[in-house]
């Protein structure tokens, strides 16, 4: 679900400014690769067993760690229902 939410954001991203898409891809695959890095640095999710990660303030990655594997399970807009 994660890789359709991110594809979706860069979709409506860059129909206005694909600049601007690109730039956010880069935070969010900066942000995993720190969470990958330092599984814990980030807060503890809403939902029980997850962490997340506020991508500017209008995007927050969702993720648990399972033993050493940072698995991402969604990226949404602030906006978006979650849980």
């Amino acid at each position: 679900m994660a890789l359709a939410d991110r594809d979706a954001i860069m979709a409506y991203i860059a129909q206005d400014n694909p600049t601007a898409a690109i730039d956010l891809d880069l935070e969010f695959e900066a942000k995993a690769e720190t969470a990958r890095l330092r599984p814990k640095l980030y807060k503890t999710g809403r939902v029980k067993g997850t962490r997340e990660i506020v991508v500017r303030p209008n995007y927050v990655i969702v993720y648990r760690v399972l033993g050493d594997v940072v698995d991402v399970l969604r990226v949404l807009h602030a906006a978006q229902q979650w849980p």
